[in-house]
């Protein structure tokens, strides 16, 4: 079994979104993706987990090893919407990965940290620019379908 992915670039952050079951065929897979991921974009990367069904110590291990990979360029691994049992492989090694709820509650926190950061809301500097910071960009594998 393997895993689908999105990547979704936003204005001062990326959504990666997984479908599937991330376990020890899917890891390579996905650390295909993060590398994807670091050639494109900058800022945190969201590892939306909505559409996952599940994953293995082998995929949560490649989860760390992402976040080992995104903090050597200066970027910080999130999750979104963890798979139901909830569990994750402790690594002694790997930086700080904050979990979410889901993908809503990720972005919203983004959305705080930014206004708190400019001091203004995105609506208002969207009305001052009369368009958006930047254009948002997605990327897909050609299973994708969530």
């Amino acid at each position: 079994m393997t895993i689908e992915w999105r990547y979704t670039v936003e204005p001062d952050l990326a959504v990666l979104s997984v479908s599937g079951h991330l376990g020890q065929e899917a890891s390579h897979r996905f650390t295909g993706a993060v590398g994807w991921v670091l050639a494109r974009g900058t800022g945190p990367v969201i590892v939306d987990c909505t559409e996952l069904r599940g994953w293995s110590v082998q995929g949560q291990l490649a989860l760390a090893e992402a976040a080992r990979r995104l903090a050597e360029h200066g970027r910080r691994l999130e999750l979104a919407a963890i798979p139901a049992d909830g569990s994750l492989v402790p690594v002694g090694d790997c930086p700080p990965v904050p979990v979410h709820c889901d993908l809503t509650a990720a972005l919203a926190a983004h959305r705080t940290q930014r206004q708190t950061a400019t001091g203004e809301p995105d609506e208002q500097r969207q009305a001052v620019t009369g368009r958006p910071e930047e254009q948002r960009q997605e990327w897909r594998t050609g299973g994708w379908s969530g």
